[in-house]
């Protein structure tokens, strides 16, 4: 038989899967060792593959929008938490966690149960809007109202009637420093509905309608919850809107001139008495001739003093004047005012 011909030792054969399995050999040259691969790698996401989106959670806001919007919401958050701590006489600590739009579905699945819901409404609004607070964190506000020490208790219970009308006084203010920071946008008014303790006895919109929802994390005492308001965001879209063209006006206008407005008096101050006080110096005398100055005595004051006279509104110096007399009594002339 031809040498170049002859037949291959069976136990020299490669397979098929040895050759890819060396074609997928990887060198480590600091170790000086051989990894082994496998020939067919997991294939990574593709550069333009598409990506699924989930329509039950849109975020409906623009990065530029939410961006405002949340740093308005954080000026509420901070300015809750100082009026709380003034209301409570405690500290009430507060901390935005989330900004979001979901499903009014989705959130009422994140209500604990039970839970203190309160239904309101921002007037002129359209929509019932929530707010919850987890009876631990409206006990201990309960407890501080009624002259406690604001500690929360163990473990959930169901809040009297009594404990609703006290904690209602807390929501009515978180409620109203909300409305409070949308006064440059509009005038709102918030107007409370009631309050339920199981989120599955309320259905004030349907699952998939889509409800802004601020979360802050509150921490009053030994208590730290969260506290959630959720708002139709159809409701709020045009204050939203508002907001944003607001923001952009102020950013892009020149600024302009302070132009000084005209003084306007104030007819409240007719009837206000000032003492007028006209007073000149130049005449020194030794304390001995001040003792025993008697009545009927005469000074000699000079020409000099009287073309000097300092005239003084209140404590404050106003104008130069000289001494004259008019009809028979004492008077001072203004010749120069002094501003200061």
């Amino acid at each position: 038989m031809n040498p170049g011909n002859e037949t291959p030792n069976p136990a020299e054969t490669i397979s098929s899967f040895e050759v890819e399995r060396l074609l997928a050999t990887v060198t480590n040259p600091e170790a000086g060792n051989v990894t082994l691969q496998s020939a067919n790698p997991p294939a990574g996401p593709e550069k333009n593959a598409v990506q699924p989106y989930d329509f039950r959670n849109p975020m409906l806001l623009a990065p530029a929008a939410l961006r405002k919007l949340r740093l308005q919401q954080e000026e509420f958050v901070a300015a809750l938490a100082g009026r709380l701590s003034l209301y409570l006489r405690l500290e009430f600590s507060l901390k935005l966690t989330a900004l979001q739009t979901v499903a009014y579905g989705k959130l009422a699945q994140s209500w604990s149960n039970p839970s203190h819901l309160t239904l309101f409404k921002i007037e002129p609004l359209r929509g019932v809007s929530i707010l919850e607070i987890p009876p631990r964190l409206g006990l201990s506000i309960v407890d501080r109202l009624m002259g406690g020490p604001g500690q929360a208790p163990e473990s959930a219970q169901e809040m009297s009637e009594i404990e609703n009308a006290l904690l209602d006084q807390a929501v009515q203010l978180i409620l109203a420093e909300w409305c409070s920071h949308w006064s440059k946008v509009k005038e709102l008014k918030p107007v409370l509905l009631g309050h339920e303790t199981n989120g599955k006895f309320i259905q004030t919109a349907p699952p998939e309608t889509i409800m802004l929802v601020i979360a802050m994390e509150a921490r009053v005492g030994n208590c730290v919850e969260q506290i959630q308001i959720g708002f139709p965001y159809a409701s709020l879209e045009i204050l939203i809107r508002q907001l944003t063209k607001s923001a952009d006006m102020a950013a892009d206008a020149p600024p302009q001139p302070s132009a000084k407005t005209p003084c306007k008096w104030n007819a409240c101050f007719d009837d206000v008495c000032v003492p007028l006080v006209a007073e000149w110096q130049g005449l020194e005398l030794a304390a001995r001739d001040i003792l025993a100055l008697k009545v009927g005595d005469v000074l000699q004051i000079n020409r000099q003093c009287v073309e000097q006279v300092k005239v003084r509104l209140a404590d404050h110096l106003k104008f130069n004047g000289r001494l004259g007399t008019v009809a028979g009594n004492w008077a001072v002339e203004l010749t120069q005012a002094i501003n200061r």
